[in-house]
């Protein structure tokens, strides 16, 4: 009996691998390229910092050169109960800083509910809401793409994202690398199907009006990942903008990352608490693959989990001195046949790498030490599971200056 229902898990997870693998196909395809249009959208561009000085300025300096009529689009910086410097910078460069004080509801998602019900409160209206983090950069014509966008009737759209300092460690090459895949063969194969893009937590950006009639609402640990299946529920699909770039820090130590990684899954296990069930049904009852889809990536983390915990089973039952107990599926399928996935997928990060014409010879040297870091996931999300209702926010420190020019330069 034990062995039927290890087995039937690891069907389980089998299906769900080839269910993204068969879309991942989809991201082969590049998107074709969107209708301009002259600007005419207004944008209240919004900054999360939390004691983000030594960063902040880099951005802000970056938001000002912009290709955008300057005025069509304001500077707002959140500072989020800051004890340093990030207000002072903020007005210094002559944007606005909003200072904000509660620490009992702390972290981004509070942070952005208190800024936009501030920023519908103001006698300027914007016409659309773009959000960054105060450690990214971005792309000069970021808003004029956002801007196309909205002008075809888009609500929500997520840039895409990428990392700024590639090269500071293994753990970064392994977010670069981890970004590239996820860009082409998740976002982008869901663009060419017409299914919903999943929101990032920044280089986001949204229609006013629905802001006003949906409420920010997301003040889990994961507010990109509620926000989008809020908007899935709605019938209201993210689309993913291709060519308008951000550039994240990402954490340089193993150890900064790991509590980073910790904090998505935890808001991640939430998320999958509150929307899987719902948008299943509505998936059936409307037939519709959208929000299957949207069912499925929710419990992503359920699926990390399962597989470390089948795969830990496996290696004791193969450790202890006694006849194995347990019979895995490989055990039933042809050689050959585990040759190619196991092919399939190790390939697909290379590939996703020379479709995203990288050409840092290093960072093809980093796939070596990427299992290293995709592994670490399992024991994060087993710890996670645990600890999921801690809903403190962890903050990344960014130290890091690096400005666009150097970004673009590589």
């Amino acid at each position: 009996m034990f062995t039927v229902v290890f087995i039937f898990f690891q069907v389980v997870l089998a299906c769900i691998a080839v269910y993204q693998f068969s879309l991942s196909l989809f991201g082969f395809m590049k998107n074709k390229s969107r209708k301009r249009h002259a600007p005419s959208k207004s944008f209240a561009v919004l900054v999360a910092a939390h004691n983000e000085e030594k960063v902040v300025g880099a951005l802000i300096e970056n938001l000002k050169k912009l290709d955008y009529p300057k005025e069509m689009f304001d500077v707002f910086v959140i500072c989020d109960n800051c004890t340093d410097g990030t207000a002072d910078i903020a007005r210094s460069m002559g944007v606005h800083a909003c200072e904000r004080t509660n620490y009992h509801l702390r972290g981004k998602g509070y942070a952005i509910e208190w800024m936009l019900k501030e920023l519908w409160a103001m006698p300027r209206q914007y016409d659309a809401v773009v959000m960054f983090d105060a450690d990214n950069l971005v792309n000069r014509d970021f808003l004029q793409l956002m801007n196309d966008d909205l002008c075809e009737g888009h609500q929500v759209i997520q840039g895409y994202l990428d990392t700024k300092n590639p090269d500071d460690s293994w753990i970064t090459a392994a977010y670069a690398i981890t970004y590239w895949y996820c860009n082409r063969l998740w976002q982008l194969s869901r663009t060419n199907l017409k299914m919903s893009n999943f929101l990032g937590g920044t280089g986001m950006c949204f229609e006013t009006n629905l802001l006003k009639e949906m409420g920010w609402g997301a003040t889990s640990l994961v507010e990109d990942l509620e926000f989008s299946m809020r908007c899935v529920k709605r019938n209201i699909y993210p689309i993913l903008n291709y060519d308008a770039k951000v550039y994240d820090e990402k954490p340089v130590s193993f150890r900064a990352s790991a509590r980073q990684r910790l904090r998505w899954m935890q808001g991640h296990f939430n998320v999958a608490r509150n929307y899987f069930f719902p948008l299943l049904w509505a998936s059936i009852k409307e037939r519709n693959l959208v929000k299957f889809d949207a069912a499925i990536y929710t419990i992503s983390v359920y699926n990390t989990l399962l597989g470390f915990l089948l795969t830990a089973i496996m290696w004791i039952d193969m450790a202890l001195p006694t006849t194995n107990v347990i019979h895995s599926l490989y055990g039933y399928l042809p050689w050959w046949l585990i040759g190619v996935v196991i092919a399939a997928t190790v390939l697909q990060f290379p590939a996703a790498m020379m479709m995203e014409k990288v050409r840092n010879g290093k960072m093809y040297a980093h796939l070596l030490t990427l299992p290293f870091f995709l592994i670490s996931w399992w024991p994060i999300t087993f710890y996670a599971f645990f600890t999921q209702n801690n809903k403190t926010w962890s903050h990344t420190q960014h130290t890091r200056v690096v400005r666009i020019e150097e970004v673009q330069s590589k």
